[in-house]
């Protein structure tokens, strides 16, 4: 979208976690204007119209109607996340939380790296948005532990990694698959 550019491409302009996203992680999208990537975006349409603003809980108008139903359903990022993230981003300020969310990719670029066994990459992607960082940290913890003492195949560790994330999340209540949009019939 001609004259739409942001600086923060880790975080969206809609509360979106960019960097822990397939789609930028794959270079197929730049994250929130950062070039190519969802030009189409009515939300970047609107931040035009509001002084291109940098985030949309800086708008008077915030949560507009746009944010109705907006965490129901996922794309290849979960969207379940996005209010909760924009209302901590704007209590605990940008800085904070850019360091909890670089923190967060270093976690996921380790578990990719360490972990993916050619299967596993939206599934990391998904546990390291929704989960929070201490949680993180106690699970890459015990994968360390559980798989580091054994010459184990990728395959396994990765077995390992993800029962790991599942018993974690299973007792947050949090399911680690992206809800998509039932198909119209």
């Amino acid at each position: 979208m001609k004259g739409f550019n942001r600086n923060d491409l880790l975080f969206s302009l809609c509360g979106l976690n960019c960097t822990l996203c397939v789609m930028k992680l794959d270079n197929y999208c730049p994250g929130c204007g950062g070039g190519q990537g969802n030009q189409g975006c009515p939300i970047a349409r609107c931040s035009l119209q509001h002084q291109n603003i940098e985030y949309c809980f800086q708008c008077i108008e915030y949560p507009c109607e746009k944010y109705n139903g907006i965490d129901e359903f996922d794309s290849f990022i979960t969207h379940r996340n996005q209010l909760k993230d924009m209302e901590k981003a704007q209590l605990i300020g940008m800085k904070k939380y850019h360091l909890e969310l670089t923190e967060k990719n270093d976690i996921l670029k380790y578990l990719l790296e360490n972990y993916n066994d050619g299967r596993r990459k939206s599934f990391f992607c998904i546990a390291v948005n929704l989960l929070d960082i201490q949680d993180l940290r106690e699970i890459v913890d015990r994968i360390k532990i559980c798989t580091t003492s054994t010459d184990l195949a990728l395959k396994e560790k990765a077995a390992i990694a993800v029962k790991l994330f599942q018993t974690i999340a299973q007792e947050k209540n949090i399911v680690l698959k992206l809800n998509k949009k039932p198909s119209k019939t």
